[in-house]
């Protein structure tokens, strides 16, 4: 697999509030944990459309782990601006993080017209990619249902998730890697 999608809930859709939420961390690290072992089986590419949340942590995560691999992110919003309605902090966040990616190119020109452009976004990263990385409860997929249904419909192409179930044992990683927890 060279080329990876990721996608995943937007903050709002998991209670998350605020940038410095402690959840975020522990996400991250379940995406960063995902992503080194797709780069060891020779992921180049991660690709997302840069929405709030799991998609600008994901940025986040592949821009470290560029110090460390040879692994580019690209960012296709599924138009121009698309951070326009944004909190403040939020659409500074997305500025900075787009510009830092390897490449950026929103999939229609000119500003939000309809919801056919998030179904040609879903539709857009699902067929440039090889699989995708999901953070999602199969229970309640949220505004993912939409790609990963695009997904399952696909030929050869691999679906990976991260669940409830691992970011838990993400934070008992991290908790039993704390040397005060053994104390």
């Amino acid at each position: 697999m060279k080329v990876l999608a990721v996608s995943g809930y937007k903050p709002m859709e998991i209670n998350i509030f605020a940038e410095n939420d402690p959840r975020i961390h522990f996400i991250k690290k379940a995406i960063e944990k995902r992503l080194e072992q797709l780069i060891h089986n020779g992921l180049e590419w991660v690709i997302v459309s840069g929405q709030m949340g799991v998609e600008l942590w994901t940025i986040e995560v592949v821009l470290d782990l560029k110090e460390n691999y040879d692994v580019q992110v690209a960012v296709f919003p599924p138009f121009e601006n698309q951070e326009s309605r944004w909190p403040e902090h939020l659409k500074e966040k997305y500025q900075e993080l787009t510009m830092a990616s390897d490449f950026y190119k929103p999939i229609y020109q000119g500003d939000y017209k309809g919801t056919y452009q998030y179904r040609a976004k879903n539709l857009f990263l699902v067929d440039k990619s090889d699989g995708c990385l999901l953070l999602m409860d199969e229970e309640f997929p949220g505004s993912n249902k939409y790609l990963w249904e695009i997904a399952k419909k696909k030929d050869e192409y691999s679906i990976f998730l991260i669940t409830p179930a691992d970011l838990e044992e993400i934070v008992e990683e991290i908790r039993m890697s704390d040397p005060e927890y053994w104390n």
